[in-house]
């Protein structure tokens, strides 16, 4: 075998050495793509942009706004079942928030 023929099954020898760590570790060349054009141009492989860990998503500050309400609510809750009155009061004044 000469130098050249070496070198030729050299090569061959590693892509498929490669080709077989990129499959058995899940790896294929569109990820490798999607991950630079995410890098070069700041964007999901879908076209959306990338999210920004930064800063709060409208879905986010929503579901902020709903625990707030909810904790509000609950200490009301622990304030009328924590006050003493009769079952009667209570029951009233469970009616008069639910009608707020």
């Amino acid at each position: 075998m000469s130098g050249s023929q070496i070198m030729i099954v050299l090569i061959v020898l590693i892509v498929t050495l490669a080709g077989i760590y990129r499959s058995k570790h899940g790896l294929d060349r569109t990820t490798w793509r999607d991950a630079r054009k995410m890098r070069k141009y700041g964007m999901m492989p879908d076209g959306s942009p990338l999210p920004n860990p930064g800063l709060p998503s409208p879905r986010e500050e929503e579901l902020q706004r709903e625990v707030s309400d909810l904790r509000e609510r609950i200490k009301v809750l622990e304030r009328i079942a924590t006050d003493g009155r009769k079952t009667a009061a209570l029951a009233d004044e469970i009616e008069s928030l639910r009608d707020r």
